[in-house]
């Protein structure tokens, strides 16, 4: 391999850097709204935010407070950018940063820690569109990628010795990467931690005194400038406000799923393929003599990996805590890999042309999957035209139970008809101190926010979803005036013998009905609906609440003296 003094190749140019971060933007660039599955319930919370005091009307059904918490990236951000383009092009705009962002730190990181870019880093760009951004973390996606670039930036100031100016920048960076989303602010704090252990251990070592318990205590005043969000941490989880468990540990089934799924979009054999490609570069670094890892970022990947093993699928009330961080644990790890010097300068064209090729590829596929992903919505969102400003909808998705490789990304599209047409959709998130939304439409009783939208054709196993029969037969007609059907399996035509199609798709799976409140509402009993042995259980559960409210209301016997 090449020495220092020589030329940089084609992969290790700032020109490269530049193009590989515009072409991460490129499967972004069609879609009106990125086809992300959380997202459009996102757009529906910024149009609350941004038009309560032009729309009253949403306070009766929202309550809407702003407040510290560890989640507020876009939320932010959206209110300049609503201004400057509009809602819609504002979140375009943010969210086309992130693979961008993405991208550009990863080969950041690359190059401070080994010198030059190498080229097996090129295979790690591809997870810029990793699972969890697919799924919408946009906030978390975000903090993700500034957190890299964020670590790229102390590890070049670290390697100019200006710890002075490293912490006047951040102190203050660590706050606003906080605000962005927690996630983001604690994994730069453990690629802070093992960056510096290794680093004052190889000082301590040339002084001759490199022992690792004072390398980590050192590592850890090191890092004191990271550590402000701390206190504001302790301010949001105290609150009075604050809901949401912490569960499901070591869930050792999920994690290791969560693995094989980080490249997960549209196509099963492709995208494992691609996760294939990923698991074979790092193994071959491994086995071959030509390769090696930096012990910098090869400790910080096993720090990530041990945070990967102890978190809990869920955390205060958020889900998917665990699977967020699996794609950076391999990105990571892959970027640590560097050549040996007896890799020769025709392997490591071959190697960087192959990334190239790989990041290509997956930039393609995805490409293609949003176009498609993208026709879906504008066939869906033509049901809006017939809707009014301010109308109350309650929306159907149809789901499976089991869980398809590809997520149709229209779970939350109802929320669109928030954004668009400031009408009430029954699929935002409702849980105090995780979001600064909370639905109070009272009632609309268990149709009043996610995951009310989802409907099956059957009652799943160990899901809340409830099947499409029972909830057209069942939702409060005097909740509201519209049914907005996405997709959903066929049903009994008796359950909306009150409710009037206005629109239909043009394939006739989906189609929006107005609720005729003058036709009687359709008198279905609970057997026809509910498999006995759920009426059982409910019958046993009402029967168990009469119990014990007879035994609090019975007069207690009052003890007299002897």
């Amino acid at each position: 391999m090449e020495g220092p003094g020589a030329p940089l190749r084609w992969w290790q140019t700032r020109w490269f850097v530049a193009l590989a971060t515009i072409v991460a933007i490129v499967p972004l660039l069609w879609p009106t709204i990125p086809p992300l599955v959380d997202l459009p319930g996102h757009m529906g919370r910024y149009r609350v935010q941004l038009s309560l005091d032009t729309a009253p009307w949403l306070r009766q059904w929202f309550d809407f407070r702003w407040s510290l918490i560890g989640n507020l990236g876009i939320d932010l951000l959206i209110i300049p950018f609503a201004k400057l383009f509009g809602l819609e092009l504002g979140v375009k705009l943010i969210v086309m940063t992130i693979p961008a962002l993405t991208v550009a730190g990863l080969l950041w990181i690359a190059r401070e820690v080994h010198g030059r870019i190498p080229p097996t880093a090129l295979f790690a760009l591809p997870l810029a569109y990793c699972y969890p951004l697919q799924f919408g973390f946009v906030n978390f996606a975000l903090s993700m990628a500034l957190a890299l670039c964020l670590f790229a930036l102390w590890l070049r100031l670290g390697r100019q010795k200006r710890f002075w100016l490293r912490t006047a920048i951040f102190v203050p960076a660590s706050c606003i990467l906080w605000l962005c989303h927690t996630f983001g602010w604690g994994v730069l704090g453990v690629l802070a931690f093992s960056a510096e252990m290794v680093r004052e251990h190889d000082r301590r070592k040339d002084a001759g005194s490199g022992h690792w318990v004072a390398s980590w205590f050192r590592a850890g005043l090191a890092c004191l400038p990271l550590a402000l969000p701390m206190l504001m941490m302790v301010l949001w989880r105290s609150g009075d406000h604050v809901t949401g468990q912490t569960t499901d540990w070591f869930n050792w089934r999920r994690k290791a799923a969560w693995t094989l799924m980080v490249l997960r979009d549209r196509w099963l054999a492709w995208d494992v393929a691609g996760i294939a490609a990923l698991y074979l570069v790092l193994l071959r670094a491994v086995r071959d003599p030509a390769s090696e890892y930096s012990r910098n970022l090869g400790l910080s990947a096993l720090f990530l990996a041990a945070v990967y093993l102890l978190l809990p699928r869920i955390v205060f009330g958020s889900a998917y805590a665990d699977m967020r961080l699996a794609p950076f644990v391999i990105a990571i790890a892959v970027i640590a890999i560097r050549p040996r010097t007896t890799m020769s300068m025709r392997q490591a064209g071959i190697l960087a042309t192959l990334g190239l090729a790989f990041f290509i590829a997956r930039i393609g596929g995805t490409t293609i999957s949003y176009w498609l992903f993208a026709q879906d919505y504008r066939t869906e969102l033509a049901a809006l035209n017939r809707l009014p400003v301010g109308a109350k909808v309650v929306s159907f998705l149809g789901y499976r139970c089991d869980d398809p490789w590809t997520m149709s990304r229209l779970e939350h599209l109802p929320a669109i008809a928030l954004e668009r047409r400031l009408a009430y959709t029954n699929d935002q998130w409702s849980m105090a101190g995780a979001q600064l939304l909370t639905a109070r439409y009272f009632i609309a009783g268990g149709f009043a926010h996610d995951p009310s939208q989802i409907v099956t054709r059957k009652w799943c196993l160990r899901q809340w979803w409830r099947p499409v029969g029972f909830a057209m037969a069942r939702f409060p007609r005097n909740a509201f005036d519209y049914v907005w059907l996405i997709r959903t399996p066929a049903f009994d035509p008796r359950y909306a013998s009150d409710l009037v199609p206005i629109w239909r798709s043009p394939d006739g799976t989906s189609q929006l009905l107005k609720v005729d409140h003058t036709r009687p509402v359709p008198d279905i009993d609970d057997a026809e609906l509910i498999p006995a042995p759920l009426l059982e259980l409910r019958e046993r559960m009402r029967q168990k609440r009469a119990a014990e409210a007879e035994a609090a209301a019975r007069p207690q016997p009052v003890a007299t003296p002897s």
